[in-house]
């Protein structure tokens, strides 16, 4: 029988190191934000894409979940754009 191995999240089983697990946790975290809260507009894509300061195809990668396409930085900026108020809460690393 072999031993299953548990992770806290998809990112800590699929990330090298958990420093890369925290960095995706985070951009998924603020890409799933941001989607909901453009979405909560019933705006067309290309108002969309404008209000938060974004071409037509980035507006359709964040939309799509092309996580690998946006930095923290850039997500945070774009988050923002957005009307989302950011704040960081911090714990002991389990």
């Amino acid at each position: 029988m072999v031993e299953s191995e548990t992770f806290a999240s998809v990112w800590d089983a699929l990330c090298d190191t958990r420093e890369e697990a925290a960095d995706m946790t985070l951009r998924c975290e603020l890409m799933i934000a941001v989607e909901e809260r453009v979405k909560s507009w019933n705006l067309p894509e290309l108002d969309a894409a404008k209000r938060i300061g974004l071409t037509r195809p980035r507006f359709s990668d964040l939309m799509g979940g092309k996580i690998d396409k946006f930095s923290l930085d850039a997500l945070v900026k774009i988050a923002t754009a957005s009307g989302l108020a950011l704040h960081i809460q911090f714990s002991e690393a389990a």
